[in-house]
């Protein structure tokens, strides 16, 4: 009786504390447990924004710069309720502290469809982002550095605002709501006026205001303006800072070369030949980090060097599990899943089952994608010191917080021990958010003696130990009645999960069952299907996995638009009207479709391509990261069945357009990366190995074949939503659209290839 007494108070108190703590205030995001630290005669006014005597304001960046544009983009939020002078703005990277906890992209993998709208999802949202402010980590990914920090940083900057008219007010005996700011200054009625760095010093001194007051939208001066990037001369005249440019003083350089075949280890290696060679310095075996696979470093004194002596070096492997692994063998894997069960249900409505038995003529197909890597232009670096007890880590990553966390674990270091630099990303796409190198080049850099090491990738390692996005197979099937109406549909597919292993990756976390990342883009489309069920069955596979740029929106979206695109043609519908006819309750996807139809001039035919081949035209319509993207793309068929892409006309509903010049710069950037994907790219596994190493077995589309494009935003008063990857998972299935209205073929495997 003791013991049942125990665990059931010992329940109820625990359960008494959850409730307790969900009714507190959520945590606030205004200051730092440390204070900023300052230069020279700069005064920080909160956690967000510092302003110097010469009326420079500091906004500081939790986000990584990757070429999305995101420092313009959050920097116009802060600068629109401060009333800065634009050009008197900077950014500078903000230290690991909570109040930038990355909320919103947790709340975004939560498995709720965007158009439910129940008790429940309020309730886990809420419980969720209070959750995450607390035990988060700082993070850039997921399309959501806009929509997780349009509150806070508005916030931060009226706040600070306020601070400074109190200031103003206090110092010319007026009252506060006599006077008003606008671009870098406080005024008076009187004629009193002063700029916000005369009155920087005595606003850091004035009390953080109870509640903030934000601007009406009317009122915006910045926000909506097609500002340009403000990093963006940095990069013209070289004085930007990648991960690859970090030279501290005393610096030394190493290169890897990893086991061939993933996940596999060093068993012995022989560094005779690789010690005579000039400037070698010492070689090491590095053990897999973070999901990744083991391998052999040389340091040396400079690149060149290092990359030399380390392909100098014999090396015996233990290949691992991974060593009889195939691509045919992993399309056989997630098939065989398949047959055996469809897995869990992200969404069901009504009973599929029945109303498929009861149609009139049912059809079915089976869609196909490959791995992918990342494939960014900057390869995998990370420049570390350690010395005195503690390191500095000078890197280009997604996960600052977690990048010290995990250096600090390598060197058995305490996390305050650990100071990471981050770097300007040239690339990223998801990459970036792994570990393995930067837990790698900690362990390179402790043997060094004290001086600091970059530890290089080359680009057939980056290839060849990539966290890919998952093969996928997918079977649907759908129902008709007698007059062509759509009656059931069924989506079943089958992947690796990232999410699991990610989190085993990150936090040592047991492996969850589910992950709403593999069914996203087939279970959370606005189609109003009377009968549905869409499922995924996650495969366990020795193939590293992880985030690639979309996700699972990347490949669901081929599956379920080329599949709505093959029941249109079945029913001899127009492609746009018959998806027009499942979003009578969705108008804001169906006004985005009706506009990609009159930019496309969907109704006109078409001329033929310059060679006089013919052309034809697809759509697809597909939401992602809280944006609604439609793209029509024109195709014709060139010498040896080569697809060509002539046209791309693409309407994206982002909520607020905050720069319309970013929104437009990710559209084009996103068809683009997708385009590769669609036409050309694929990664193929040979005894676990990885077969492309570089970017002639991996290409990016270039400028000759790339298509024109046009982009339109649609107006909108709603919080803002993703950009950087919605543009990405509807160019696919578009084109396939097209090749099937050109041709009669329907391809249903990726990359999309005519024989």
């Amino acid at each position: 009786m003791k013991r049942r007494t125990f665990l059931v108070g010992g329940a109820g108190a625990v359960g008494a504390l959850l409730v307790g703590w969900s009714v507190l205030p959520v945590r606030q995001r205004f200051t730092t447990v440390t204070p900023l630290p300052v230069q020279g005669t700069q005064a920080a006014l909160n956690g967000w924004v510092k302003i110097a005597a010469d009326n420079t304001v500091t906004i500081m960046m939790c986000k990584a710069e990757m070429g999305q544009g995101v420092h313009t983009g959050l920097a116009m939020l802060l600068a629109e309720e401060l009333d800065a002078d634009w050009s008197r703005v900077r950014v500078e990277d903000a230290p690991v502290d909570n109040i930038y906890n990355s909320v919103q992209n947790v709340v975004d993998d939560l498995p709720f469809r965007p158009d439910l709208d129940s008790v429940t999802k309020r309730t886990v949202v809420w419980l969720t982002r209070k959750l995450v402010r607390e035990v988060g980590t700082m993070m850039t990914g997921g399309s959501s550095s806009i929509n997780d920090l349009w509150t806070p940083m508005r916030e931060a900057g009226a706040a600070a605002r306020a601070m400074l008219i109190a200031a103003a007010a206090a110092q010319w005996h007026v009252p506060a709501g006599e006077c008003t700011a606008e671009n870098g200054y406080v005024m008076h009625p009187s004629g009193h006026k002063a700029s916000f760095g005369e009155l920087s010093s005595l606003a850091a001194q004035q009390p953080l205001p109870d509640k903030a007051t934000l601007k009406d939208p009317a009122n915006f001066k910045l926000i909506g303006k097609p500002l340009r990037r403000i990093e963006a001369a940095s990069k013209i005249n070289g004085s930007a800072r990648f991960g690859i440019d970090a030279l501290p003083d005393g610096l030394l350089y190493a290169s890897v070369v990893m086991c061939p075949t993933l996940g596999g280890t060093v068993t012995s290696f022989d560094a005779a030949s690789a010690a005579k060679m000039p400037g070698f310095i010492k070689a090491l075996s590095v053990a897999p980090y973070n999901g990744g696979t083991g391998g052999v470093a040389v340091i040396a004194d400079n690149p060149f060097r290092a990359m030399n002596a380390v392909d100098a070096i014999d090396v015996t492997w233990q290949h691992g599990a991974a060593a009889s692994l195939s691509s045919a063998e992993v399309e056989r894997r997630l098939a065989l899943a398949l047959d055996d069960s469809d897995g869990h249900a992200y969404y069901h409505r009504g009973d599929v089952n029945d109303a498929l038995s009861g149609a009139a003529r049912t059809i079915a197909a089976e869609y196909h994608a490959p791995y992918l890597a990342h494939g960014a232009v900057e390869p995998l670096n990370c420049t570390v010191h350690v010395a005195d007890g503690a390191a500095t880590v000078w890197v280009s990553t997604q996960m600052p917080a977690l990048a010290r966390h995990h250096v600090a674990k390598v060197l058995d270091l305490d996390d305050d021990k650990v100071h990471v630099n981050a770097q300007l990303l040239g690339g990223a796409f998801g990459r970036r958010l792994e570990l393995d190198y930067i837990a790698q080049a900690a362990a390179i850099a402790r043997q060094a003696g004290g001086r600091p090491v970059q530890t290089l990738w080359s680009r057939a390692q980056d290839f060849t130990h990539d966290f890919y996005r998952p093969a996928c197979v997918s079977r649907l099937k759908a129902g008709l009645d007698k007059n062509g109406k759509l009656v059931a549909w069924h989506s079943a597919s089958a992947s690796q999960a990232i999410v699991p292993e990610a989190l085993a990756r990150y936090y040592s976390a047991p492996r969850v069952p589910l992950d709403k990342t593999t069914s996203e883009g087939a279970f959370d489309q606005p189609y109003e299907w009377p009968a549905a069920r869409v499922a995924h069955k996650i495969v366990e596979l020795p193939v590293p996995v992880g985030f690639w740029r979309s996700v699972g929106h990347s490949h669901q979206a081929f599956f379920t638009e080329s599949f709505t695109d093959e029941l249109a043609a079945a029913t001899g519908e127009d492609p746009i009207a018959f998806r027009a006819a499942l979003l009578a309750e969705h108008p804001r996807h169906l006004a985005v479709l009706k506009r990609v139809a009159a930019l496309s001039e969907w109704e006109h035919p078409l001329t033929h391509a310059a060679d006089g081949a013919p052309r034809a035209r697809g759509v697809a319509l597909h939401e992602a990261f809280g944006s609604v993207v439609a793209q029509v793309a024109e195709v014709s068929i060139g010498p040896h069945n080569r697809i060509r892409v002539h046209r791309v006309a693409c309407v994206i509903d982002c909520g607020l357009p905050v720069n319309p010049n970013l929104i437009r710069q990710q559209m084009e950037s996103g068809i683009v990366f997708g385009l590769s994907a669609a036409l050309q790219d694929e990664i193929t596994i040979v005894n676990g190995q990885v077969e492309q190493k570089n970017f002639v077995d991996f290409p990016v589309v270039r400028i000759n074949d790339c298509p024109v494009i046009e982009t339109d935003i649609m107006p909108s008063q709603l919080h803002p939503q993703g950009v950087g990857e919605p543009g990405v998972p509807p160019i696919a299935p578009a084109v396939a659209n097209a090749v099937f209205a050109l041709t009669g073929k329907r391809l249903r495997t990726l990359p999309l290839k005519l024989t």
